[in-house]
């Protein structure tokens, strides 16, 4: 029989440290170096590492393993919030991490502290029961891969977290992202994909004139209505198997003119496309400048786009890995989860080049709003649902023992 491990991480405990750390995007506040010191006690080698780029503020990541061998499976999130808005609208410090009426408040405690602080407790019990991974013969690794910037740029994150670990031959056979999931309950929804996005800007430019002589001006405000017009007028596309049809939102129009008897000069209108597996971010880029020159007329006026894309569709099909955690999920909590790839964006978008991943935490009901909270019994649940789900993927074949 192995060695049973002898440290248990409390959920509710980690979880209320890391609140305690304000670590608004893209600062650290120490919540890396709490995390740190709760998986060194378990005996994982933890690597802190910190990125910059053309001049932005440095981020904090973490990569921590326990274990020497493959399979390696991983568990990604990050630590990092967003800002608290006016605090008089909390009815709780939101830094406090306290607890009232059995719901862990603050900022972080749905999305997503407190799934990592579940992971943590979830590896020390499945460690205290199956011995510690230090200790097997070829039966595999558990790693954590922490960002500090998901809810900023998600520049020097998970992304050059990645690239670090691919350079040093570090190699991840499998994730779970620990972002709130769940809608109404805990075990009701796991994604297995998001839709790409893509932001773009357009700027039509006229001619300035007087709004009594429109004979000697080109305005560029009708012409930039007509452009978005043909943009928005028919859908994008249908819906594909598990994705919802693509859609496009026109989300600003500015012209900065404050004269009502001026036709300016330039118009500016910004959109953003949600889009599913039908499109690329190219494909989508030639759609829009054929929507928009199309449309914009005859005379001497012309536009700029500017796009962003902030990632692309991507999908883990149904197989062993979400078997796996919908499994444990029917295991723990009686709920059968749906597959969804709704809602935005996340750092999965980066780790699907390097593994399978799928993602499922808390419910995010409360999530970047005032008094963000979740219950402290969905705590516990998620992180039994994470210990079962190591227990799957690590099968009698590879564990070194079994009660």
């Amino acid at each position: 029989m192995t060695k049973k491990h002898p440290i248990l991480i409390d959920p509710i405990e980690l979880a209320q440290s890391l609140i305690r750390c304000p670590s608004i995007t893209p600062l650290d506040a120490g919540a890396i170096n709490v995390l740190r010191k709760a998986l060194e006690s378990l005996g994982f080698k933890c690597y802190v590492k910190r990125f910059s780029s053309d001049g932005s503020d440095e981020v904090t990541n973490l990569y921590a393993r326990i274990g020497k061998s493959g399979p390696n499976f991983c568990f990604a999130g990050h630590t990092d919030v967003v800002p608290t808005g006016a605090t008089e609208n909390w009815n709780n410090d939101p830094f406090a991490g306290n607890i009232v009426d059995g719901n862990l408040f603050g900022r972080g405690a749905a999305d997503m502290k407190s799934a990592i602080a579940a992971f943590v407790s979830a590896v020390s019990r499945f460690c205290s029961q199956y011995g510690d991974p230090l200790a097997w013969k070829n039966s595999g690794s558990i790693s954590l891969l922490i960002t500090g910037d998901e809810e900023g740029p998600a520049i020097n994150g998970t992304r050059r977290l990645l690239e670090w670990l691919n350079e040093k031959g570090e190699k991840i056979d499998a994730c779970i992202v620990g972002e709130p999931t769940n809608q109404r309950k805990i075990g009701d929804m796991v994604k297995i994909g998001r839709r790409g996005s893509l932001v773009c800007e357009v700027s039509v430019y006229g001619v300035q004139g007087h709004t009594a002589y429109p004979d000697l001006a080109e305005n560029p405000i009708h012409l930039l209505l007509n452009m978005l017009q043909s943009l928005v007028a028919d859908p994008i596309d249908n819906a594909t198997e598990h994705f919802q049809p693509s859609t496009i939102q026109i989300s600003s129009f500015d012209v900065g003119n404050t004269a009502s008897n001026v036709i300016p000069a330039s118009a500016t209108a910004r959109f953003n496309i949600r889009f599913n597996d039908n499109h690329t971010s190219e494909s989508l880029t030639k759609w829009i400048d054929k929507k928009l020159s199309d449309n914009i007329g005859d005379g001497n006026a012309h536009y700029k786009t500017k796009i962003h894309v902030t990632g692309e569709s991507f999908i883990t099909p149904p197989g062993s890995l979400t078997e796996n955690i919908v499994s444990a999920i029917e295991s723990v909590s009686n709920s059968t989860p749906q597959l969804s790839t709704t809602g935005g964006t996340s750092d999965a978008r980066f780790i699907k080049n390097y593994c399978p991943v799928v993602e499922f935490g808390l419910v995010g009901l409360t999530m970047h709003q005032a008094n963000e909270n979740v219950a402290c019994a969905d705590i516990e649940t998620l992180s039994k649902i994470y210990k079962k789900t190591l227990e799957n993927y690590f099968t009698s074949k590879n564990m070194p023992s079994r009660p």
